[in-house]
This record gives C-alpha cells, sequence and structure tokens, in this order.
C-alpha cells in the first residue's frame, strides 16, 4: 500500500490520508471544496464548490498516476438534495465517463462545506 500526496490538492484535516493506492487501485479521501494553497473554502455557491471539489479530486488522482477518466466508483455528500441538479450538471463535465456513483445528503460536511466527493480509480 503507498500513501499519495499533493500540495494540488488540500492538506488532510485530520489524522488520515489524501489518498492510498492499494494494488492497481487509487482510493481518495473525501474533497471538499477547500483551496489547496490556503485550506479555506472561498466558492460560496453549489457550483463553485462542486468545480473546486472535482478539481481537488482530479490533482489527487493525477499525483497517484491515475485520472479522471479512470474514476470507477463516487461517492457525493450533498448538505442539501435541493442542490442536486446543479451538483449533476457540473459533475458530468469533470466525470465524462459515468463512473458508478452514490450521491447522498448528509446533515452537516467539514467546514460548512455543501458538498465533499471521494473516488476509486483504476491506475
Amino acid at each position: 500500500m503507498k500513501t499519495v500526496s499533493t500540495p494540488l490538492a488540500p492538506a488532510a484535516i485530520g489524522p488520515y490520508s489524501q489518498a492510498k493506492i492499494c494494488g492497481n487501485l487509487v482510493f481518495t479521501s473525501g474533497q471538499i471544496p477547500a483551496d489547496p494553497e490556503t485550506g479555506k473554502i472561498t466558492a460560496q455557491n453549489i457550483t463553485e464548490q462542486t468545480h473546486r471539489a472535482c478539481m481537488n479530486v482530479k490533482a489527487l488522482l493525477e499525483a497517484a498516476g491515475s485520472s479522471i477518466e479512470k474514476v470507477v466508483k463516487t461517492v457525493c455528500f450533498l448538505a442539501d438534495i435541493a442542490d442536486f441538479a446543479q451538483f449533476n450538471e457540473v459533475y458530468k463535465e469533470y466525470f465524462v465517463s459515468c463512473p458508478a456513483r452514490s450521491c447522498v445528503a448528509v446533515k452537516d460536511i467539514p467546514k460548512g462545506c455543501l458538498v465533499e466527493i471521494e473516488a476509486i480509480a483504476e491506475l
């Protein structure tokens, strides 16, 4: 097993890795829309936050030697299920291969975010 770390995605805000490689799969930790340089949430709405979270997932996958096109499964968390349609409009720009997915609304996401995305991809 190998740990993946890159300054192009936000640093972990707890006792976990940004991503792990096991066999020929990479597993990302959930990515919130934090700016990788500052760790701050600058995006204000679901569209902006989804773009940033997707870019963070993409950066981790590339650091691991994979790509967003090789994602086989995502798990997506929304603070408000009413944002589902707007979230999907941005999500489909990044995950063009239409991986398997779970998407649920949750009570809270760290740092008051509106979205969090994790992914599993082939190397």
